[in-house]
């Protein structure tokens, strides 16, 4: 059992770091609404801070949900699903076109979910057996993948992590270890390329580990909670693009 599994009154379902999550991405987004780009003042960049909590929890809970789908594959496909959905409702959300690199960019042009889809199938991809695809083949597919969700949000950093707290699962310090090595990477980026306050701010998905700590392994009660789940992520980026344009009208 993994040390982070340990019951406790405090302990945390999946379903119970799915809500924490839900309010972090909301919470989040909700200040890209109201103040876009990169604004500076205090209290939009706390409204960003807890928002650092979205990411961890979700790359730690799909890492967890391989692991226990009875059917990876329809896993993978759902997530697939979802993800060209959900592609769909961040461009509105942003405000950009449909259609990627449109406007000549390269990163933030679909949402998580699709690097979430690739993180499944570089997972899928390793438990192949050697025989059937030989070690230096699955390396060089893994970097396919990984150039595949540069355009995602959050990048290929996703689906390193995803891979790194799925490789490390049963030794909860090194998952967090493994996942902020990764953030550290994507912040590097952050700064250098896009804006370097914002960049540090992605230091602040450390928040997530005493969080995820609390996690006792159990999924949680609540039955079609798991729909809910998957279907929240586009419907409130929908709901905050229409806030956007009747903001922009006022």
């Amino acid at each position: 059992m993994h040390a982070n599994q340990k019951l406790c009154a405090a302990s945390l379902t999946g379903n119970g770091l799915k809500w924490i999550a839900i309010a972090a991405m909301t919470l989040d987004h909700l200040a890209w609404t109201l103040w876009p780009g990169y604004d500076t003042r205090v209290w939009v960049l706390l409204l960003h801070v807890v928002g650092r909590l979205t990411a961890p929890i979700m790359w730690f809970l799909i890492a967890e949900g391989y692991h226990y789908t009875r059917d990876r594959k329809k896993y993978a496909l759902r997530l697939f699903l979802f993800a060209v959905l959900s592609h769909f409702a961040y461009c509105f959300f942003n405000g950009n076109s449909f259609l990627p690199f449109a406007d000549g960019a390269v990163l933030n042009q679909t949402s998580v979910m699709w690097a979430l889809f690739l993180s499944v199938a570089a997972m899928l991809l390793f438990d192949v057996p050697q025989e059937k695809l030989p070690q230096p083949a699955k390396l060089a597919l893994f970097l396919v993948l990984c150039a595949a969700a540069l355009p995602a949000d959050w990048s290929c950093i996703a689906v390193l992590a995803v891979c790194c707290i799925a490789s490390a699962r049963g030794n909860f310090r090194k998952q967090m270890v493994y996942m902020m090595l990764c953030v550290v990477c994507y912040s590097v980026v952050y700064c250098l390329f896009l804006d370097l306050v914002y960049g540090l701010l992605q230091f602040c998905v450390v928040l997530s580990v005493p969080v995820l700590a609390l996690y006792n392994g159990k999924r949680g009660k609540g039955k079609g909670s798991k729909w809910f789940f998957y279907w929240y992520y586009p419907l409130h980026l929908v709901f905050f693009g229409l806030v956007r344009l009747w903001l922009d009208k006022a």
